[in-house]
């Protein structure tokens, strides 16, 4: 078996996580900055995301804020977006709701720019949309 088989077995994008930093706001008691720990998209789910995330009754028209807030949900580790008893105390029905009273626009915008980083989108934010709308 040659060096990057082995290389590819033994790194699979299923365990690559990272914590990131996503704004000030998020900071503990002491001042340290809190991260929040994230995920890879695997190429089959990003896949599966974009074709979700496009309605087809309007021409392909892709849906740019329920694809951003699918990949926060989905690949944030930490905090847990989709925790039952976090959106209940908080008092909406949805981890999208959740994520939009939590999260600020901006802070939205990096979370989802460091997952698409950590998953092998060197790309800004806007570029990853116009291929998902191709």
């Amino acid at each position: 078996m040659s060096k990057l088989m082995n290389f590819l077995i033994e790194n699979s994008v299923e365990e690559l996580t990272e914590e990131v930093p996503v704004g000030e706001r998020f900071k503990d008691n002491e001042g340290n900055l809190l991260k929040f720990k994230i995920k890879a998209v695997p190429s089959d789910e990003f896949a599966t995301l974009q074709k979700q995330c496009t309605v087809t009754r309007k021409k392909g028209k892709f849906d740019s804020k329920k694809f951003n807030e699918q990949i926060a949900i989905n690949y944030t580790i930490d905090p847990n977006f989709r925790d039952a008893e976090a959106i209940k105390k908080l008092g909406v029905l949805t981890p999208e709701q959740f994520l939009n009273k939590t999260l600020l626009a901006g802070e939205l915008t990096a979370l989802v720019e460091a997952i698409s980083k950590l998953s092998g989108f060197d790309q800004d934010i806007d570029e990853l949309r116009e291929e998902a709308k191709n």
